[in-house]
């Protein structure tokens, strides 16, 4: 029975994730993509919510793993942003949510997030511990790649140039690794079913971007 409720709440989550992400997407096809893309961090603290929801988090080995990824990415951009060191020189735009000195909050917790399920889609298909690091961090830059064209698109971040230099990747890659060994140390798993598909509703959506929009 209670695998039964889990199995359901998966697929309700799923579901929601889904509609967001398709709504946008038809939205931003038919002519509103101010609208539809000035909602991006009502999508993302939805996706949050659903993620604390399902994924599951059930401990405080997982919250203190999430605080530190949100704490180490708000770092790194902040000295992105602030002094052009690791990623290059860029700023955000308006389009991503509050922010806290130049940095919106909701990149802190989207590295939070893709850092969890991109370790739930790497422990699946790999049981050594350092290929399922590798992988997962890969995970993490592989999406990242079509963030990074998409984002001037939808005003969420610009890099002066125009485009990403080698370096955010390059940086991008190390702190996944960071935090893909913190969290294979603290031995922490999630829902291989929903990260999977939140993994490709984000793909799909900066796919788009990339593809279709520039």
């Amino acid at each position: 029975m209670r695998d039964k409720i889990i199995q359901n709440k998966v697929t309700v989550a799923i579901g929601i994730v889904w509609l967001f992400h398709i709504t946008a997407l038809i939205g931003i096809s038919i002519g509103y993509q101010d609208w539809f893309v000035s909602k991006t961090s009502l999508n993302l603290f939805i996706c949050l919510l659903l993620f604390f929801w399902v994924y599951p988090m059930d401990n405080l080995k997982k919250y203190a793993a999430f605080a530190i990824f949100f704490t180490g990415g708000m770092i790194a951009e902040w000295l992105g942003v602030n002094y052009g060191v690791l990623f290059g020189t860029y700023s955000y735009g308006n389009n991503f949510g509050p922010k806290l000195d130049g940095v919106p909050y909701l990149i802190g917790i989207y590295w939070g997030i893709l850092t969890f399920i991109s370790a739930t889609l790497a422990t699946y298909v790999a049981s050594n511990a350092l290929i399922k690091i590798i992988l997962a961090a890969g995970l993490m830059v592989f999406l990242d790649f079509f963030m990074e064209h998409s984002a001037p698109i939808f005003d969420f971040w610009s890099f002066d140039g125009g485009s990403a230099p080698i370096e955010n990747y390059t940086t991008w890659f190390a702190i996944a690794v960071i935090f893909q060994m913190i969290l294979h140390f603290l031995r922490q798993e999630g829902n291989t079913r929903f990260s999977l598909h939140l993994y490709m509703a984000q793909l799909i959506f900066f796919g788009y971007g990339l593809l279709f929009l520039r």
